[in-house]
């Protein structure tokens, strides 16, 4: 077989691993398994209706109640209409509850007057598992006794073990047997829900139905109250506690404001911002004109000297006696310049209007000496209202950082009074609403339906019980037969063969079975037989098998022993024969013959002699008596078959013989075991691997193709040895109808 033959085979074998599986195929499991799903549907089916008919009968009353919140108007509380999916649930878990159990059996007094309708059935299935507990509970101490050490020892624990160990009483058995058959089931989309109990006794079901309602209404009320008084309780405590703390937390703010003068703080809080903002202005102002008498004071010394330029400062030009002096020594000077027209400088006139001008500048000298001064005086009052200013803004500053100092402790020990305020307020306040509500039901149940007194038994229901069990066997069966078939790995089918492997099936050979139907000889006595048709298949499928001639040299082998690989060159020869052909068998198994002793003939000269030089090819071929094949029997096995098989000297017999012959076939040894047929297959013009059905796996075929690809070996094809009938089929390789008469 050429590498690109190999690719194509994988190429085949991979597409047709992803086909998927057709309706057919599944059919045909059924079929080929349907012992095992018969077999499964019978246990299972027998069974259940056994069990149906010898189950004791139970008697079964219901009753339905409404369960809904009590959503009182009252005010008292918070009401919340929220949707709440868990609280049916948790309604349900309390009417199965031990204690609701525990109420039953003490309303009812079934541990006294009703004793035998419980015990004596159901205690020794109790005592069982009972007895088995307790066991356990021993063994749990003794392991717990033995890791833990002596000086650790708890006398509550030591006293808890001793309670577990002691046997269960009367009432807690038949507690346990009611919260086992107890069934409680809401309705969908209601707050209705089903309360129902079964018993052997009717009338104990209908008593013990209605004892579980009433029992639930009890257990609901000594919640609500053990709640209650739980939370008196504590609430008592705490608002003890918090009335301390509050206390406590007055006495120290008290104390606290006397201390730090604190009685008007809010007010005080009040005016100092506004005092240091009035502070923080007026000493801007006094900076401002601090800054103003400087500029003007250093203005002022820059003309000091020079009384014109003086004047043409605002401060001076604005003041009304320099303007009377000005004025007055203007109408001076006019005077002097009239009289100098008139006058000498020495005229009494003129001296005495010059001196007047001269005490007019005097005058205006002194003014603006005083104005100066005034000025000097301006400024440093302004410098120390700014000192005091500032100083003032600084005490205030402190006064104001301290004040908030004392306020930020003041807030928080007022806020801890009003914090304790409220927690004690709330404490009381639900002390108060606990005691109004002590009394009222959280949950409200109304009965809507009473328990009937049951008339037929509840189950066992034989007919859903029948219809379950032929469902389940049925299914159990089919789903057994594919999990058998996904684990078979076994090769069972022609098609399997052709679309694993992309390799022709030459031809498929039932299964022969039965007193003197020994494949060997059954086509001999036989050959209008069915499986004679098989043979005379495989024959037509090798001489089609190449284009220009048949193939004359065959490899007839298999992948492991007893695959029938000796049997299928037995009864392939005779159906060569019969076609009027020569045929030359060689049995190449030199490790186990068994060709001879097939044909009844003797192994003392063989094939082996021949390889071994000892003799000629015309002592080693021997005519099969009574029939038209001819045989190289193996003869004395030699102690290195594999070099012989290998030789030269083989390959030149086999050349020999197919001149001679028609057909020569090679029975040669497992693929799998020995080397032998691969070095065969070299020599041959094509090789037929024998597979036994249901006992070749894909994984051992797959390595012996492998093998046989490595040496160049060219497979013709399969033959498919053993086929049961249920894998054949109606209408592949089977001739079972048409032949039948011929057969029989």
């Amino acid at each position: 077989m050429t590498p690109m033959q190999n690719s194509y085979q994988r190429d085949n074998f991979e597409e047709r691993e992803e086909e998927e599986m057709h309706l057919r195929d599944y059919l045909l499991i059924i079929k080929k398994r349907q012992m095992v799903i018969i077999t499964v549907l019978g246990i299972i089916f027998f069974s259940t209706v056994v069990a149906t008919f010898t189950a004791t009968p139970f008697f079964s009353a219901s009753s339905q109640v409404l369960i809904e919140r009590n959503r009182s108007n009252s005010g008292l509380e918070y009401q919340s209409y929220s949707y709440e999916p868990e609280f049916l649930d948790t309604q349900t878990e309390i009417i199965q509850s031990v204690n609701v159990s525990r109420k039953v059996v003490d309303q009812l007094k079934l541990a006294t007057s009703y004793r035998q309708y419980f015990i004596k059935n159901e205690k020794e299935t109790f005592s069982i598992f009972n007895g088995l507990r307790e066991k356990f509970t021993v063994v749990k101490g003794m392991f717990a006794s033995f890791f833990s050490s002596s000086e650790s020892t708890d006398p509550a624990k030591e006293k808890g073990l001793i309670e577990a160990m002691q046997p269960k009483s009367d009432a807690e058995i038949i507690a346990g047997i009611i919260q086992a058959r107890l069934q409680v089931k809401p309705l969908k989309n209601t707050k209705i829900v089903t309360i129902a109990y079964e018993d052997r006794n009717p009338a104990i079901a209908k008593m013990v139905t209605d004892a579980v309602v009433q029992a639930y209404i009890d257990e609901l009320l000594e919640i609500k109250l053990s709640t209650s008084n739980y939370s008196l309780k504590w609430m008592n405590s705490k608002a003890a506690e918090e009335r301390d703390k509050l206390e406590k937390s007055e006495r120290e703010l008290q104390k606290y404001m006397r201390d730090n003068d604190l009685v008007t703080v809010e007010n005080k809080l009040t005016v100092l911002p506004q005092k240091l903002s009035e502070v923080g202005m007026q000493l801007s102002k006094a900076e401002t004109e601090e800054k103003e008498l400087q500029d003007l004071l250093k203005q002022i010394n820059e003309v000091k000297d020079n009384p014109d330029r003086l004047e043409t400062i605002p401060i001076f030009a604005s003041s009304e006696v320099l303007k009377s002096i000005r004025e007055r020594i203007y109408k001076s000077n006019q005077n002097i310049q009239d009289l100098s027209k008139k006058f000498g400088r020495k005229h009494p006139a003129m001296v005495k209007a010059n001196d007047e001008l001269r005490i007019l500048r005097e005058e205006r000298r002194f003014e603006i000496e005083r104005i100066v001064s005034s000025v000097k005086n301006s400024l440093d009052l302004a410098v120390s209202k700014k000192k005091n200013q500032d100083e003032l803004l600084s005490s205030t500053k402190v006064e104001v950082l301290n004040l908030n100092e004392k306020f930020v402790q003041y807030s928080i020990m007022k806020r801890e009074v009003d914090s304790n305020r409220l927690v004690y307020d709330t404490l009381q306040a639900g002390i108060k609403k606990e005691g109004v509500t002590e009394q009222s039901q959280s949950v409200n149940v109304w009965v809507v339906k009473p328990a009937d007194f049951p008339a037929a038994p509840s189950k066992p229901n034989k007919k859903r019980n029948i219809l379950i069990g032929l469902i389940l066997g049925l299914f159990s069966g089919i789903g057994l037969a594919f999990f058998i078939e996904y684990l078979d790995n076994t090769i069972r089918h022609p098609k399997d063969l052709e679309e694993r492997f992309g390799l022709t099936v030459l031809g498929a050979v039932e299964d022969v079975r039965g007193e003197n139907r020994e494949i060997e000889s059954f086509i001999k006595k036989n050959p209008l037989s069915p499986l004679a048709e098989c043979y005379r298949l495989i024959r037509a499928g090798l001489l089609l098998s190449s284009a220009e001639h048949p193939p004359k040299t065959l490899l007839i082998t298999s992948m492991e022993a007893q695959d029938g690989k000796t049997s299928t060159t037995t009864n392939l020869a005779r159906v060569l024969a019969q076609g009027g052909n020569s045929v030359l068998v060689i049995d190449c198994d030199l490790r186990r013959p068994r060709m001879h002793s097939l044909l009844g003939m003797a192994n003392d000269i063989g094939l082996s002699m021949f390889l071994a030089g000892n003799i000629t090819t015309e002592k080693i071929v021997f005519k099969v008596p009574d029939e038209d094949i001819s045989l190289v029997p193996s003869g004395p096995i030699p102690p290195d078959p594999a070099e012989l098989l290998g030789s030269k000297r083989m390959k030149e017999l086999i050349d020999a013989m197919a001149e001679r012959y028609d057909f020569v076939l090679l029975d040669s040894p497992p693929v799998q075991s020995v080397t032998d047929s691969l070095a065969l297959s070299q020599f041959v013009a094509g090789t037929v691997l024998v597979i036994r059905a249901g006992k070749t796996t894909y994984e051992v075929l797959e390595g012996g193709l492998k093998k046989l690809r490595d040496v160049n070996g060219r497979v013709l094809g399969f033959v498919l040895n053993g086929l049961k009938q249920q894998d054949t089929g109606k209408h592949y390789y089977g001739y079972s109808t048409y032949y039948a008469k011929d057969d029989d």
